[in-house]
């Protein structure tokens, strides 16, 4: 029997996988937390299929999203990305990624968790939406303009309302699985 998925997949192995196993999936691992947050600002202005297709390229390259390496990159490391195919070479977003790193361990070290700061924005569960089709789904939401303007505020780059909702929908904070996917309820 065929599941019925959000068609944005396009039915490609890959985004099946990423559909079936983690997008919507509450997450409450700061490490992951920041892998999918930094994945969502390396996506600004490109398809998430083009970001989940170099994910293991940016794993590699970013030692394994370890944010407390990332925070310490400098010049040479920076120009060593640049000269790396295999991820988004854009000089704007490589610098992102380093200020987001410093910014989510002092936001660690304030809340005594990426996860205790992250799910404030959704009072702390999952918002679950109930929507029939993907044309429905919102590009931000209330909650995506506040999460965006505090960690904007908080020194963060590349985190528009747009890209935090995108996270939220990637991190669980919201369920926009639409409701004749199969997913939809299980998460």
């Amino acid at each position: 029997m065929t599941k019925t998925r959000c068609n944005w997949t396009k039915d490609d192995k890959l985004m099946n996988y990423y559909h079936d196993n983690e997008w919507g999936v509450a997450l409450h691992d700061d490490d992951k937390l920041f892998e999918f947050l930094f994945l969502d600002t390396f996506q600004a202005g490109l398809s998430w299929k083009t970001i989940l297709y170099k994910r293991e390229n940016f794993r590699k390259a970013f030692d394994n999203f370890n944010y407390h390496k990332i925070a310490l990159y400098e010049e040479d490391k920076i120009a060593e990305l640049l000269q790396n195919e295999g991820i988004i070479r854009n000089k704007l977003k490589i610098k992102a990624a380093i200020t987001n790193a410093i910014a989510f361990k002092k936001i660690q070290t304030e809340f005594g968790s990426f996860d205790n700061y992250i799910w404030q924005f959704v009072n702390h569960k999952t918002i679950r939406n109930r929507y029939e089709n993907l044309n429905e789904l919102p590009a931000k939401s209330p909650e995506s303009d506040a999460m965006s303007k505090d960690l904007i505020k908080k020194g963060f780059k590349f985190t528009g309302s747009t890209i935090c909702y995108a996270f939220m929908q990637a991190a669980g904070l919201v369920n926009d699985h639409i409701i004749m996917c199969y997913r939809h309820l299980e998460v």
